[in-house]
């Protein structure tokens, strides 16, 4: 039976893709997901060295914060170190917390690597209310941005022929773009909260990560005080 299809071709002439492997360069994208509205912001760049990223994360970080709303009321220091604290409580290795602490307005979940632990890094972090959370080495599931970066990496790529990085890169922000109109929250969905709510219909799981999302994602794309992000 006759049904839709991505394209028609005629009798015994399929559709078919060039077989020469051509290596044009490498695109990569700068990812910040904020699992609990949905939200993602994204740069393509060829290169993702410290240098490239920190100032692009540092920028987007001070977007993020911005928006959120003011704390006019004085908080106990006593207090607000607690709350930066509890973040490291079980932390095989805890960096040293600065003397003077802005209220705590962001938590960053991000890879485990040398150049993010940097003391100007860190310090620049702390200065602006944000937690920096790593995720432990081979432990990249732990990072929702992996998540949504699978899910982009598939509606922007799927059935399509790329010739060269900047491409690709245009067809990751086209494809966030669309995400953004209509953004899937993403919900921890950890071993112990599996334990503590492990019922049928509880959610949707998203495949190599430990999120979940309230309503099930098409493989298509479709025509608070407290912050948290994962950056990739």
């Amino acid at each position: 039976m006759p049904h839709p299809g991505f394209s028609w071709q005629l009798k015994g002439r399929p559709a078919t893709q060039p077989h020469e492997y051509v290596r044009a360069g490498t695109a990569k994208i700068l990812t910040l997901f904020h699992p609990a509205s949905g939200q993602v912001q994204l740069h393509p760049v060829t290169r993702s060295t410290n240098a490239i990223l920190h100032p692009w994360l540092k920028m987007t970080l001070e977007d993020v914060t911005a928006r959120l709303s003011t704390i006019t009321d004085p908080i106990d220091p006593g207090l607000n170190r607690t709350l930066w604290q509890v973040w490291q409580n079980g932390l095989t290795m805890p960096f040293t917390l600065p003397e003077d602490l802005p209220p705590l307005r962001v938590l960053l979940v991000w890879d485990n690597l040398a150049g993010h632990k940097t003391p100007e890094m860190v310090g620049w972090l702390c200065r602006h209310g944000i937690m920096p959370l790593y995720t432990p080495l081979g432990g990249s599931w732990l990072n929702m941005a992996e998540a949504i970066q699978r899910i982009l990496k598939r509606r922007a790529l799927d059935g399509q022929y790329p010739t060269t990085p900047a491409e690709i890169g245009t067809w990751f922000a086209q494809t966030a773009h669309a995400w953004n109109q209509r953004p899937t929250p993403f919900v921890w969905n950890g071993k112990r909260r599996k334990r503590r709510r492990n019922r049928p219909g509880d959610g949707h799981p998203v495949g190599g990560s430990v999120a979940f999302t309230l309503r099930p994602l098409s493989q298509f794309s479709e025509t608070s005080q407290n912050a948290e992000t994962h950056t990739k």
